[in-house]
């Protein structure tokens, strides 16, 4: 919510910087971490970091990439997360071969890397024409499209995009700025990709064989976005969203006879213990602060209650997931209009023509 706010009076660039300056401060402390105190501060620097990147990062490749490639460089976003995810696997599972018990320090300092990467980088980016037309800066973006200008002189006539977001011409884009990320996280995936290694070792895989696991489910994870990058501007993003809720719904009932299997209906994970478990960590303004919220307090959620539901649900836990993968794809194959193709300042337009919400907007 603040990096929301940030993004909308400095721009999406700077927004960015300080999302790398959090990470960057975070990991430091991570490393060097002597107390309890040291890991909290390190965990609401890094909380920042993701909360900044996820703010704008989005919005920024969404405004600078031309209308038929920008599902695909929106995906490159996604790109690097499944990179991080892989290279953050690859040192788990080296470092924790580091005899004297000091490994988990340089696995988790490593992150300066990246973070100090992030922030200098931006150095060499220019400020998206919307984000600098926002931020009154008119002669940087003088040599773009008068209808940008158009729309962010509209844009500021707004006085409460809070209460505008919530009018009946806006509904659809509420609905869904919500129900994205919130199926996103009710469809279990991150449960796969924060607890894969206590996922592995709960079927009975030693530890360095759950971390290899772990690691694989991450090379899968990148091979997958590499295929979303190819097809997603060739097919469309609803295409994909059906075809990725069939695979999940796939995955879900793998891993339910899996655990049915090992556990039963009465067996019990013992060693799986909540002090075992660490996670790794629109154009509307008000809509993008949504949808980033709503994304930010479920991966809290699930990450909270994932040892408390799986101990006692066992493969239950995959049978609701499972249900919500269902829901998922028959809510989006009704009513998520494609948006393939389509420049960002005509997205209202495909809302307005879709079957399932013209009688909602214009009524």
């Amino acid at each position: 919510m603040t990096a929301s706010w940030i993004t909308q009076g400095l721009g999406r660039r700077m927004t960015m910087m300080f999302g790398g300056l959090f990470f960057a401060i975070g990991a430091v402390i991570n490393g060097f971490a002597e107390n309890v105190l040291m890991l909290i501060i390190d965990q609401v620097l890094l909380g920042f970091g993701i909360g900044f990147a996820n703010q704008s990062i989005p919005i920024y490749l969404s405004e600078i990439a031309p209308s038929k490639y920008r599902g695909a460089l929106n995906i490159m976003f996604q790109l690097s997360i499944t990179i991080g995810i892989l290279v953050a696997n690859l040192l788990n599972y080296f470092t924790a071969k580091i005899e004297g018990g000091w490994g988990w320090r340089l696995s988790l300092g490593e992150a300066v890397v990246p973070g100090l990467i992030f922030f200098f980088g931006c150095f060499f980016l220019t400020d998206s024409p919307n984000s600098l037309l926002e931020c009154d800066k008119f002669e940087e973006a003088k040599e773009e499209f008068n209808d940008l200008a158009k729309a962010s002189e509209a844009a500021k006539l707004v006085q409460n995009p809070w209460r505008e977001i919530l009018t009946r011409k806006y509904r659809p884009q509420l609905i869904f700025a919500i129900l994205i990320p919130l199926f996103q996280q009710l469809t279990g995936m991150n449960v796969f990709v924060f607890y894969a290694h206590v996922l592995f070792k709960s079927m009975g895989f030693g530890n360095n064989a759950s971390l290899m696991s772990a690691l694989i489910t991450s090379i899968v994870n990148f091979s997958a976005t590499l295929v979303s990058i190819a097809t997603v501007d060739k097919y469309g993003r609803r295409t994909l969203f059906l075809e990725g809720g069939l695979q999940m719904l796939l995955c879900q009932l793998v891993m339910t006879v899996s655990i049915a299997s090992k556990f039963g209906t009465s067996g019990n994970p013992g060693w799986l213990v909540p002090s075992e478990i660490f996670p790794l960590e629109i154009r509307s303004a008000a809509q993008r602060r949504i949808t980033v919220a709503v994304n930010m307090i479920f991966t809290f959620c699930i990450a909270q209650v994932f040892t408390t539901m799986l101990c006692n649900l066992k493969f239950g836990y995959f049978i609701f997931f499972a249900v919500c993968v269902v829901g998922m794809s028959i809510f989006f194959c009704k009513f998520l209009p494609e948006t393939k193709g389509v420049p960002i300042e005509e997205m209202t337009i495909v809302w307005k023509n879709h079957p399932r919400w013209i009688f909602l907007i214009k009524n």
